[in-house]
């Protein structure tokens, strides 16, 4: 069966960089107008990712707790696993501004896409100068009613391992002043953190209620880790589950 998956990722992953590729190509002249236009153009990119991505794989995702999302500017702080949610929640939330590594912003057509739709860069190596840029953006994402998405691990840790969560989520939480909405989830069971593999099922993306803005530095960051790390271990099977 492992082979079997191999070979359905590999199409799936053909799949979903060859749409990049062409709706990169057709959005260049959408980079002129309005965000609207690129985040419509990008709505339809992900409809066909996941339409192939449950086609090909079988892999699918359900949400939960969508009732815990407060109206208008929130924080979203999201345990990572792989590249299903970061492109996940883009279908699921309003509007979201998702912090990215510099990086990423430089890749061909998804650099492009990525900053047109507004989404907010760091520059992991340029210190306080970076976090203090990342700040202000976020401040102004808020002020305009958007989610400001965060992966406070910073990078992808697989399904039952946990992380320190870095300092830029209790930076975003204590200046937004909005609350922190924490979110977990089991989809490294399903989408590789890294490599190309593709397993079938449901993975599961839950929104938790929200923490209320104004807690002290080291309450915020116990509380949102030890909410996100239980919820998303309750996610796993019991083989699974750290001790």
């Amino acid at each position: 069966m492992t082979a079997i998956y191999a070979l359905r990722s590999m199409i799936f992953m053909v799949w979903m960089y060859g749409l990049m590729v062409v709706v990169g190509i057709i959005a260049i002249p959408f980079l002129i107008g309005p965000r609207s236009w690129v985040r419509g153009l990008y709505r339809v990119w992900l409809a066909l990712v996941f339409g192939g991505l449950a086609l090909i794989c079988g892999t699918r995702y359900r949400v939960e707790g969508l009732e815990n999302l407060p109206d208008g500017g929130a924080l979203i702080a999201s345990r990572h696993q792989s590249m299903m949610e970061t492109q996940a929640f883009w279908r699921i939330l309003p509007d979201p501004a998702i912090i990215l590594k510099q990086e990423l912003t430089s890749l061909p057509f998804f650099g492009w896409v990525a900053m047109k739709l507004g989404n907010i860069k760091v520059d992991r190596g340029a210190g306080s100068k970076a976090l203090r840029k990342m700040l202000a953006d976020a401040r102004d994402r808020a002020a305009q009613g958007r989610q400001v998405l965060i992966f406070p691990e910073g990078t992808r840790i697989p399904p039952g391992q946990h992380a320190d969560y870095k300092p830029g989520v209790a930076g975003l939480y204590r200046e937004m002043g909005v609350p922190c909405v924490p979110v977990a989830l089991n989809t490294g069971l399903y989408w590789a953190p890294k490599g190309i593999m593709r397993r079938p099922g449901c993975a599961t993306i839950q929104f938790l209620p929200p923490i209320p803005p104004g807690l002290p530095r080291d309450v915020f960051m116990s509380e949102l880790k030890s909410r996100i790390d239980a919820a998303s271990d309750a996610l796993l099977p019991e083989t699974l589950r750290p001790r």
